[in-house]
């Protein structure tokens, strides 16, 4: 019962507070570790079965190393006071979560550009997407913003989400490590081809059930909205694996059928063209309307999936703290 109620106030901190900037959180340290531990084991690995062990052991550290701090951080927290560990549980889950933050950002792009600043729009999308903003159109615009929302409904909310209900906040964490790990390591390019493929594969690894998961929620999501659950599903199935990734489709898809637009296709990702497959070809440019009803239908799929969450862990008694 307990962890069933701090995956539930949880959820409210992160619907009412967001991510404040200015306040310490996990994932920041999450990246700088990162970062610090990734350039230190490119100086001391050159080969690609080097670097690939390097990876391992970054993987290793970074996962490992933050799910202990997180077990040690309640552990002792308990030994101090019931309520001391309640609260670090909470903070912990809470900072896991990202919704809140992922609909004020997107809200944040789409204001700007409805003013007309479409600079200021990209300047601001720049923040949440991996692709180069500098190009990009008012349609481009509105499309990585549906596309970066229906994405992170499935890494920021529902994958936390689930292995917080699973295995409580140091679940929650470890997800959170590997997700990160990923975001920064896990790319295909020279720099990262051998050093990120454990944390790619990890992440492809944690995130294949979440991520059908999140289309499942999207698609039941859509009645609510007045959306097309039949299409969003269907667009899912059919159009999942026009992706590299194995997960990242499922929402995207989800949400372009729901919606009736074309997501995908290609982008520049650090100068270069990547030339990925169209989801729902059949689809059309991103409106004004549709992108704000993307940021609605992700709102309500977080209600779906929180409860979700709070019924799968008090059913399973999920450690709280």
């Amino acid at each position: 019962m307990t962890g069933a109620w701090i995956i539930a106030f949880a959820i409210a901190a992160d619907a009412l507070l967001g991510d404040p900037p200015s306040w310490p959180h996990l994932v920041r340290y999450m990246g700088r570790a990162i970062a610090f531990l990734e350039g230190r084991l490119h100086t001391l690995a050159s080969s690609s079965s080097g670097l690939r062990l390097a990876g391992a052991m970054l993987v290793l550290i970074v996962v490992g190393g933050f799910s202990l701090a997180a077990a040690l951080c309640l552990a002792l927290s308990g030994a101090l006071s019931p309520v001391l560990a309640w609260l670090v549980a909470l903070v912990l889950c809470w900072q896991c979560i990202s919704a809140g933050q992922l609909w004020r950002e997107a809200h944040s792009v789409l204001t700007a550009l409805k003013s007309g600043d479409v600079g200021l729009a990209r300047g601001r999308l720049s923040m949440i997407v991996g692709r180069e903003t500098q190009s990009l159109d008012s349609h481009g615009i509105r499309r990585a913003v549906v596309e970066t929302v229906a994405e992170n409904f499935n890494d920021g909310v529902v994958a936390p989400l689930l292995y917080m209900a699973l295995l409580g906040p140091v679940g929650a964490v470890a997800y959170k490590a590997i997700n990160t790990l990923d975001s920064m390591v896990g790319y295909r390019n020279e720099r990262f081809l051998h050093l990120g493929w454990a944390a790619a594969r990890l992440d492809d690894l944690a995130g294949w059930l979440p991520a059908r998961l999140s289309a499942l929620l999207l698609a039941i999501a859509c009645p609510f909205l007045g959306f097309r659950a039949g299409e969003a599903w269907q667009i899912a199935l059919r159009d999942h694996g026009a992706h590299k990734s194995p997960n990242s489709a499922w929402p995207e898809a989800a949400v372009a059928g729901a919606l009736g637009v074309r997501l995908g296709g290609p982008n520049y990702y650090h100068g270069v063209l990547v030339d990925k497959p169209w989801i729902n070809p059949e689809g059309g440019p991103t409106d004004e309307l549709q992108a704000q009803q993307c940021v609605r239908l992700m709102q309500v799929a977080t209600i779906l999936a929180g409860g979700g969450a709070f019924f799968l862990a008090w059913v399973l008694g999920s450690p709280g703290v």
